[in-house]
């Protein structure tokens, strides 16, 4: 299992991570459609031409989506019971067909859950940056995790 119990966390604990991804055409409008987002922006070439862009920008849920899904082979994989929330979601610069993004992750809080002893409260900060270090998306993601195991016996 890769990712960390509740206890393994630190405040101020910061996860360059190792995966980076370009994005695709196909990705934006495989997820774009999926999603049933017929927005101009990111699915028609020619409409995008004459915008401030000049061409099609990728669908912000998938740019949301793909910087906290790095995150969890470092984080949370095998050890998340659930995703109690993004707040502060932003997307300071659009992601083009091409670029590559990076991602880094901050524990910003932890707290014990009062109605489950087996499980704590983390708050993270999630940042992408792309190849030209731009700052592209962040959002602080809430979760839940799981304790680690009380052995017993012995």
């Amino acid at each position: 299992m890769a990712g960390l119990y509740y206890e393994e966390f630190t405040v101020g604990q910061v996860f360059r991570h190792a995966i980076r991804r370009t994005v695709t055409e196909t990705d934006n409008v495989l997820f774009s459609t999926l999603t049933h987002n017929p927005a101009a922006l990111h699915l028609d070439a020619e409409a995008m031409k004459d915008s401030e862009f000049g061409e099609r920008i990728v669908n912000s849920g998938f740019t949301l989506g793909l910087m906290v899904g790095i995150s969890v082979g470092d984080t949370t994989l095998g050890t998340a019971i659930a995703n109690l929330g993004w707040d502060e979601v932003r997307f300071p610069k659009p992601v083009f067909h091409g670029d590559t993004l990076r991602i880094e992750t901050e524990v910003l809080a932890l707290r014990e859950s009062r109605s489950r002893r087996d499980a704590g409260i983390v708050t993270f900060a999630h940042r992408a940056w792309n190849q030209r270090d731009e700052l592209v998306a962040s959002c602080r993601r809430t979760g839940l995790l799981r304790r680690r195991p009380v052995e017993q016996g012995a």
